[in-house]
């Protein structure tokens, strides 16, 4: 593995697949089709058999054809990814791969792995396809994976052809959004009145799509018993106070449980569309709304403390 990310170095994206970069070797399959076809031979050779010496030719060229199509399956196939992807602890991170078929021969069976995942697709010639690889996530942290591969043991799984994209993926892991502690009203900026005080401050804003994370208590359980798709209901603070999520007003808590109620917060104060603010060791995001600002204040949380996620 690492002589083969000296020889290539790191690879851009999209990266196209090239004879260079593709390694075949046979299958425990096609290796017992090689012992057979010498069995085979030897026998006819031995026995002056036309027709064992007939058919041993002809599956040996069937099985040289066979690692040619396997060779090709991959030979200037066009893959691309996104390099960051977001979950949250116990969750799972997802990866859209795209791969691009600029040929006239369709590429079958392709596989995708990525870590523990892997997914399966086929591209049309000419075409292109999309696969999503889940990768499980089990603890807070970034989790950097530095390469990832392309196999196939098209067409008899005699053969198996495969390549290293040595094209680093990342992955910020939140964590779990746990807690039922209120915003202190210190972190709520007004010294007067907590954020339970003002909910009637609020109004209701519409809905808008269901996003991993989101508590249960703000879905829209209606909408999704007439059939229609998951949402969660949103409101507007009337009173436009931002809110400060602050590091220091969980005082008493261990370090992941006081990044786990800031997470629910954060995602808390998103559903409310009611500005809000992060202070944590080291890094401070000033209050906004929007998924950019929920995406930032979720990844500072993940990268808290610098920990490498498994």
């Amino acid at each position: 593995m690492r002589w083969i990310a000296r020889r290539h170095g790191r690879d851009g994206l999209p990266f196209t697949i090239n004879r260079r970069r593709i390694y075949i070797v046979p299958t425990r399959f096609g290796i017992a089709l090689a012992l057979l076809l010498v069995a085979m031979l030897i026998a006819g050779l031995n026995y002056n058999s036309n027709l064992g010496l007939g058919f041993g030719f002809l599956m040996t060229s069937l099985a040289l054809v066979a690692m040619h199509h396997c060779h090709r399956n991959l030979l200037g196939l066009r893959v691309d990814v996104g390099g960051e992807a977001d979950a949250f602890a116990g969750g799972t991170a997802r990866f859209d791969f795209t791969l691009h078929n600029d040929a006239v021969i369709e590429r079958c069976d392709i596989e995708i792995h990525c870590g523990d995942g892997t997914a399966t697709t086929s591209v049309a010639p000419q075409g292109y396809a999309k696969a999503s690889v889940d990768l499980g996530m089990s603890r807070r942290g970034i989790a950097r994976h530095p390469r990832f591969e392309l196999r196939t043991r098209y067409p008899f799984g005699w053969f198996r052809a495969w390549t290293y994209v040595q094209c680093p993926l990342t992955i910020f892991v939140a964590p779990d959004p746990r807690g039922n502690l209120p915003v202190p009203a210190a972190a709520a900026g007004s010294g007067h009145a907590s954020r339970s005080e003002r909910r009637g401050e609020e109004d209701f804003a519409g809905l808008r799509a269901y996003e991993a994370g989101v508590p249960l208590k703000h879905m829209a359980w209606k909408v999704l018993a007439r059939g229609g798709e998951p949402a969660v209901r949103s409101y507007t603070g009337l009173a436009g106070r931002p809110e400060w999520l602050d590091w220091s007003t969980l005082e008493g808590l261990d370090a992941e449980a006081r990044l786990s109620q800031l997470c629910r917060w954060v995602i808390e104060g998103e559903v409310a569309r009611h500005p809000y603010g992060l202070r944590i060791l080291g890094a401070e995001i000033p209050p906004s709304l929007g998924a950019a600002h929920r995406l930032a204040c979720l990844r500072t949380l993940a990268a808290y403390g610098g920990g490498s996620a498994p």
